[in-house]
């Protein structure tokens, strides 16, 4: 059995990372630089990120593909070695991983970054391939199981949904962001997400990113109502930014102690992975980490 799905099923409670790109801005990633960049020009950055989170005791590190499919690495000098820079991304996590004995690998799919028909231009067909292309590379680099995340449209969800089961049955997250309280920026409501991918076939669904903590435990509850007993992902920010002009990077305020509070708060209503988004330090998430395993 898929080594996610044996622990899932198990009744572990497991430990996501934090933030990709928050923690990358503080260790030297420019203004506008796409984060995949790194995986082929600074890969020894990525592994020190990865590797710290692996340290802290995330039981699962998301690989730098975020922004990985094509049609979103347009800003890349890499677009057209975006299958290489996928793999080599989750060989990357997977080295990371290797520190610690049972860390497992998820490959990260976003946003494609343009709305799909019949909010914006992308045709349907396209986005499924750009998905597909992403997900099967992920695959081949050896991920352990696959996260489409920060969600906010059924439709583009949908397509990579469809996209990734065309290519690969690894284990499947689906994870949409709420950043309008308790409604996707496309006014999608949580126990809908729920309904919809728990009956498609994903394995887990989930949210992250968004605005407050006490608004991921509203959404948690909401998906646990939906359908009991599926398992939740719930990976939110350390709390809702602001900038620091002197700095001009996002000031994230939630300390490792309120994450781990609120943590243990939707164990409790039924989440099975738990981790943090923008703004979450490997010091986030080893306070997660010693206040679910303990509890």
């Amino acid at each position: 059995m898929n080594k996610f799905l044996e622990r899932l099923n198990g009744g572990e409670i497991l430990v996501a990372d934090g933030a990709t790109g928050s923690n990358l801005q503080k260790m030297g990633l420019r203004p506008g630089q796409p984060p995949e960049d790194l995986v082929i020009d600074s890969p020894d950055i990525l592994l020190k990120l990865e590797s710290a989170f692996v340290e802290a005791g995330s039981d699962i590190i998301l690989t730098c593909t975020f922004g990985g499919t094509r049609v979103r690495m347009k800003d890349s000098k890499y677009q057209d070695r975006a299958p290489e820079v996928n793999i080599r991304a989750a060989e990357l996590a997977r080295k990371a991983a290797s520190a610690r004995d049972g860390v497992l690998v998820a490959g990260s799919i976003g946003p494609i970054g343009q709305l799909v028909k019949p909010y914006g231009p992308l045709e349907v067909e396209e986005a499924k391939y750009t998905f597909s292309e992403q997900a099967k590379a992920l695959t081949d680099g050896g991920v352990d199981l696959l996260v489409i995340e920060t969600m906010f449209a059924f439709e583009e969800a949908t397509a990579a949904f469809d996209g990734v089961r065309s290519v690969t049955d690894l284990p499947l997250v689906v994870s949409f962001s709420y950043d309008r309280g308790v409604r996707s920026m496309m006014g999608v409501k949580p126990k809908d997400v729920m309904k919809k991918y728990a009956s498609m076939g994903a394995t887990v669904v989930g949210a992250n990113c968004g605005t407050t903590l006490e608004n991921m435990e509203t959404i948690v509850k909401e998906y646990a109502d939906t359908v009991p007993n599926f398992p939740i992902w719930a990976k939110p920010n350390a709390g809702i930014p602001h900038m620091n002009i002197q700095t001009e990077q996002s000031v994230y305020d939630m300390g490792p102690e309120d994450m781990a509070t609120f943590a243990v708060r939707y164990v409790a209503l039924g989440a099975k992975i738990v981790g943090g988004c923008c703004g979450s330090t490997p010091e986030h998430v080893a306070a997660i980490a010693k206040a679910v395993k303990n509890n």
